[in-house]
């Protein structure tokens, strides 16, 4: 039987593992902690195929060093002279053009649109009930600027068969009679969904437990061995393990495990935090996202998740409460009535999202090491498109015409 180690129990590690299996490899999963800490179960746990527009995109360069001066503000560059830090923001910079966007649509669009139908075929699975929800997602804006921003959006969206719909504020209102609002309006993306991520997660740990799948936890890969253009084995510390191909799914970990072997990934770990309060009446029925604040609340289990910001910077211990505060600040300014207290450090969750330069993620062979494959960088969208990144995994580990064309997710592009 032939064997895969993945390096990361990630949602994309842990869905490469799924399929993998079912393909009857023999599968280990190698975390550096507990699985538990990752961002697959503090992220909003939204399904997006709305989401076809790359982080890379013009304005993005001009809005980011405007909110650079504002403490709370949902975006953050912290100025270094970090080579990695350049030599990403260089590629950044060149990739944030209206012909990138365009160029990155169509290929963002499907792969998204296949993890929400592998999404749905997990869910009729026994043992997966990780609340998968056809709501949709509604984007609240209070200004007319973003307004004619989502509006165009939605235009985009509907050209590429994408349901979306522009409400109004009594629209909206009708949507979720019990919740007051403080809009112009919203973009109702009807084709996207949410899940509860903890639910997700450890149903997948459930299954991959008990049908052979070895998950080794709080296992840090420290050294790569290779000759030629293979991989040999991986070391954690003294144990070494062994199999005839590898991946590297540790998202903004990823830089790190890839130059083991000699590779070099461009990534930038964006540091996301989250919080949860209860939410007894169920006024939000539909995940929200606060254009202006960039700001996400999804319901789940009884209580709402808010959650945003994204902070670029070497990958760190510290809470930002000024930026936390921003998160909680923005809220009630949407939804006068939901107004989340700032919570004690110890009960907010941060992670960091593997951001690629281009806004696309890594999904392919190394060039360099023929039996290593890569599957990181997807950025906000890990959870949303984690599941169709495991099925291509398992494909090209199989050697097999994928699912999708992935060449514009080259890991040498």
């Amino acid at each position: 039987m032939s064997k895969v180690l993945i390096i990361g129990g990630g949602i994309v590690g842990l869905s490469s593992a799924y399929y993998l299996q079912k393909k009857g490899y023999e599968v280990t999963v190698l975390d550096k902690g507990d699985i538990t800490d990752s961002c697959s179960f503090g992220n909003a746990g939204m399904i997006v195929p709305s989401h076809f527009i790359p982080l890379a995109a013009p304005g993005m360069i001009q809005q980011g060093i405007r909110w650079m001066f504002n403490s709370k503000s949902p975006f953050y560059v912290r100025p270094s002279l970090n080579s990695d830090l350049i030599s990403w923001g260089i590629r950044f910079i060149k990739h944030a053009t209206a012909k990138h966007v365009s160029q990155s649509a169509e290929p963002l669009h499907d792969l998204s649109l296949l993890s929400k139908k592998l999404y749905e075929d997990l869910a009729k699975e026994p043992g997966f009930d990780f609340e998968l929800t056809h709501n949709g997602i509604l984007a609240f804006y209070k200004t007319e600027k973003a307004g004619e921003e989502e509006a165009h959006l939605a235009a985009r969206a509907i050209e590429l068969g994408l349901d979306m719909a522009v409400l109004n504020a009594a629209e909206c209102t009708a949507l979720q009679p019990d919740l007051k609002l403080d809009v112009l309006g919203a973009v109702h993306y009807r084709c996207d969904a949410h899940v509860y991520p903890t639910k997700l997660m450890n149903a997948l740990l459930r299954y991959l437990a008990n049908n052979g799948v070895k998950i080794e936890r709080n296992k840090k890969v420290d050294k790569i061995e290779t000759t030629g253009k293979r991989v040999i084995r991986v070391f954690t510390g003294k144990q070494s393990w062994e199999a005839d191909q590898y991946v590297i799914a540790t998202g903004s970990w990823s830089p790190e495990v890839a130059k083991m072997a000699d590779l070099t990934v461009s990534l930038m770990p964006g540091k996301g935090y989250s919080f949860m309060e209860p939410e007894p009446e169920n006024r939000l029925t539909i995940p929200a996202l606060l254009c202006e604040a960039r700001v996400a609340l999804t319901p789940m289990n009884g209580q709402i998740r808010y959650g945003g910001t994204m902070e670029l910077d070497k990958i760190n211990t510290k809470v930002n409460m000024h930026r936390v505060k921003g998160i909680a600040e923005s809220v009630p300014q949407y939804f006068p009535d939901l107004k989340p207290v700032l919570p004690a450090e110890k009960d907010i969750w941060y992670g960091f999202r593997p951001s690629s330069p281009d806004g696309l993620p890594y999904i392919g062979r190394s060039e360099k090491r023929e039996n290593l494959i890569i599957a990181t960088g997807h950025g906000m969208m890990g959870l949303s498109l984690g599941m169709a990144t495991g099925l291509l995994v398992s494909q090209i580990a199989e050697g097999i015409v994928t699912e999708l064309k992935i060449e514009p997710f080259s890991v040498a592009r």
